[in-house]
């Protein structure tokens, strides 16, 4: 969203951008302690896409739709505190959103716990 507003894109490019980087950096720093462990890259990137496809994509839909539903968010600039509050909010409804998802999938085997034993 920083990089979207410096840059006075839209709402819809903005969104893309913020989907697209979280899912980048998501990933990768997932993978990271993954191929550490002397994994081949094939698979721990499909490791990595089933540990945490659906907290990402949770987490997106929370922030991206809480900063599209505060009235004038998205168009704020970066000298407004608009901007800056919604952003911090989005990240709190985001996680507390993607909390009891990741939650249910670890008690399930599923989630991060496949990948647990790997971040350590």
């Amino acid at each position: 969203m920083i990089i979207s507003t410096a840059l006075n894109w839209s709402a819809f490019p903005s969104i893309v951008l913020s989907i697209v980087l979280a899912f980048a950096f998501g990933y990768s720093l997932s993978i990271l302690p993954i191929l550490r462990h002397g994994i081949a890259f094939k698979a721990a990137l499909l490791l990595v896409l089933a540990a945490d496809t659906v907290s990402i994509a949770v987490m997106e839909v929370a922030d991206n739709g809480f900063v599209l539903l505060v009235p004038g968010a998205i168009n704020a600039g970066l000298n407004v505190p608009l901007f800056w509050i919604s952003l911090i909010v989005s990240l709190g409804v985001a996680f507390i959103a993607a909390f009891p998802v990741n939650k249910y999938l670890i008690r399930r085997g599923k989630g991060h716990a496949i990948v647990h034993e790997f971040h350590h």
